[in-house]
């Protein structure tokens, strides 16, 4: 089982760190890479069904509980995620430390093409400012990077539970 959980964490783990790498590296929209980034969370947490349903079928003889179900994925999740942490987190403090920088200024430019009063960006500035200094720790970083991608892996997870749990065999021998 242990087996099973690592391989498919790591797969899930390359796929969206692989995924995140090259959306960063495409200079795209905010918005577009932020449903790309959302999108390659599903994919890569694809992988957690595919995990469940593995196990399910090739180690246990068909049959699993929600609870089982949700505990494998939920660790073929953890590695993932963590992989993810890791990549971004030598991502940003290595190539793009001014990543949040450039996102802050965007989101002003955004705000004054919308007509925001001077008040209400200066507010959202000193904002973006305290955000960006605070992703300086890679302590805090980690932990919103983690913020950003579990829900996501929660949600498959429960989903991949409910829909592959089985108290019996399909096709017992009996």
């Amino acid at each position: 089982m242990k087996k099973n959980i690592v391989i498919y964490g790591i797969i899930a783990g390359v796929v969206v760190s692989g995924l995140m790498l090259v959306s960063m590296s495409i200079k795209m929209d905010y918005d577009i890479s932020l449903f790309v980034g959302y999108a390659s969370m599903l994919i890569a947490f694809s992988l957690v069904f595919v995990g469940i349903r593995n196990y399910r079928d090739k180690y246990n003889n068909g049959v699993i509980s929600f609870g089982k179900a949700f505990k494998i994925g939920i660790v073929i999740v953890l590695i993932a995620s963590t992989i993810y942490v890791i990549v971004w987190l030598i991502d940003y403090f290595y190539f793009v430390p001014d990543y949040l920088e450039k996102y802050a200024a965007h989101m002003l430019d955004r705000l004054k093409a919308g007509g925001a009063s001077q008040i209400e960006i200066d507010k959202q500035a000193k904002e973006m400012a305290e955000q960006v200094r605070m992703y300086k720790n890679p302590l805090f970083n980690a932990l919103m990077t983690y913020v950003e991608i579990l829900p996501v892996g929660l949600i498959v997870t429960l989903i991949s539970a409910l829909i592959l749990k089985r108290k019996k065999a399909k096709f017992s021998t009996n």
